[in-house]
């Protein structure tokens, strides 16, 4: 993927590994358009950086119909979508009060996607050449015990959009995934600081290298490559007994 002519939107890029890629993407010559909740955030990401940005709340099917109007109003060329917003929380399923964190994490991490991919599908499929860019997760494939929702979000995920792909496969919409390990971000408290996760920058350059490298329909960082293949190395019980007690 040519990465310095592509007009990208990447709503949840207001931090972490959306914001970070998003730098690597403008910097290396694509447009990039951010969006997020918080308004306030995004006008100091566009002073500091010149990105356009729209407000965007995935979890309201309205505002993503709204978002995609406004992006595609100012910017008719948008040619990829990643669809990076997500939220991870720990659950206690011993007690039925961890079913409104399922429920919020479902709506985010799975619905999020699938609305901001019914909203473009039809404009990227209009391209000469696009991409829509899913973000699991290597938990799709080895679970964190404290994380269920989460985990089961990113294997939708990951499924979801190896389907999108076979039915795409015609057009001129090219389907990827990245999958990330752990890495030193906000998502949870004190991920940030976790030393057994990847750098925040390592990740994020790995990943634009493949991007602009590889012709794999997945974005595979080296270290989640073990989480990733596990199971079909016969290796899933003794990876699974592995993470869990580091997390």
């Amino acid at each position: 993927m040519d990465i310095s002519t592509r007009v990208f939107f990447i709503p949840g890029a207001t931090s972490g590994i959306g914001l970070a890629l998003a730098l690597r993407l403008k910097a290396a010559g694509s447009t990039v358009i951010i969006g997020g909740r918080r308004t306030a955030l995004l006008d100091q990401l566009a002073d500091e950086h010149g990105f356009s940005t729209v407000r965007i709340d995935t979890a309201d099917p309205v505002s993503v119909l709204t978002a995609r109007d406004q992006v595609l109003a100012r910017h008719p060329e948008v040619d990829t979508l990643i669809t990076m917003a997500g939220i991870m929380a720990a659950e206690d399923v011993h007690s039925a009060d961890f079913l409104a964190t399922a429920e919020s994490t479902v709506i985010t991490n799975v619905l999020g996607p699938v609305r901001l991919i019914a909203a473009f599908v039809e404009h990227l499929q209009a391209q000469e050449d696009a991409a829509i860019i899913t973000v699991s997760s290597g938990l799709a494939h080895t679970p964190v015990a404290a994380f269920p929702s989460y985990n089961g979000s990113k294997a939708f995920i990951h499924r979801f959009t190896e389907t999108l792909r076979l039915q795409l496969s015609g057009s001129s919409v090219q389907v990827l995934e990245i999958v990330p390990p752990g890495v030193r971000t906000d998502l949870t408290p004190g991920q940030a600081e976790f030393e057994h996760f990847l750098p925040l920058d390592t990740f994020v350059d790995e990943v634009v290298t493949l991007l602009q490298e590889q012709n794999a329909s997945e974005i595979l960082v080296e270290a989640v490559k073990p989480m990733r293949f596990a199971e079909a190395n016969g290796e899933y019980h003794e990876m699974v007994a592995a993470i869990n007690p580091a997390l």
